[in-house]
């Protein structure tokens, strides 16, 4: 038997400063290979390129990835500014109907960071282009050094920063088996409003919410803020969560 296909998605990229690019995080490809035991499928984040009916024919669920770019505000009827920009309206506009078509049809979809935000706003929800600017919440962009570039070392970004604390008895904790879990923190954005059709079972230390579900959605159809696919080969978190996804690809597959 042939492993299940998980598309992921890509995100604009220029190189050289004149030739437009998709790109994924190799991190990502290797966390649906190693850990959710799928083949990782890179697709276009740009509804000219990636038509949502074809993509969905052929994977049996699709991860959506963190980004440098913003989910654009129009999407959550704010007002753009410069300061947040780069923005990847193509991204979103391939993005946030592909969320509603993958809960629509109980085909599985795990968003990361932007992914994560993406499913909000799908789900009728806002962002805060900057979190840490809230009454009472964290810096939760990536460390960096003292002149303002970002920490050399990945393992010193990449750190557990903060703790989550679970709803008891709800997904993420089956899932993990625990009420308290300890998380990376890389974003600047983050959820301001919760869409009414999903549901927080994640909060951080200074009530930024971290994972979501879709309480509507019959398949596995979940979001967590945090980076999880940087270290699911020896995170015992990442890698139940990654796990999962991939047991509830596999379903979907054998259920075709």
């Amino acid at each position: 038997m042939t492993r299940p296909v998980i598309g992921v998605i890509g995100n604009a990229r220029l190189m050289e400063s004149q030739y437009s690019a998709q790109h994924v995080g190799e991190n990502n490809l290797r966390a649906v290979a190693e850990v959710a035991c799928a083949l990782p499928l890179m697709f276009a984040g740009n509804p000219k390129l990636t038509n949502i009916p074809d993509l969905l024919a052929i994977v049996d669920g699709v991860l959506l990835t963190g980004a440098r770019a913003n989910v654009h505000p129009r999407h959550f009827n704010t007002a753009p500014d410069p300061k947040h920009e780069p923005y990847d309206e193509n991204r979103d506009a391939l993005a946030l109907p592909l969320i509603e078509a993958c809960v629509a049809r109980s085909l599985p979809v795990f968003g990361i960071c932007r992914g994560f935000q993406e499913m909000n706003v799908a789900a009728g929800g806002s962002l805060h282009p900057e979190i840490r600017e809230l009454p009472g919440r964290m810096n939760h962009r990536m460390p960096r050094l003292e002149n303002g570039e970002i920490h050399p070392d990945p393992e010193v970004v990449f750190a557990d920063r903060h703790d989550v604390r679970l709803v008891p008895e709800g997904t993420f904790a089956r899932i993990l088996g625990r009420d308290v879990i300890r998380v990376n923190s890389l974003h600047g954005q983050g959820i301001l409003e919760l869409g009414e059709r999903v549901v927080a079972e994640g909060i951080a230390e200074d009530g930024t919410i971290e994972a979501i579900r879709f309480k509507d959605a019959s398949g596995f159809a979940l979001g967590v803020q945090w980076h999880a696919e940087y270290d699911p080969q020896i995170n015992p978190v990442n890698r139940a969560l990654f796990q999962a996804f991939g047991d509830a690809v596999r379903r979907h597959r054998e259920s075709r």
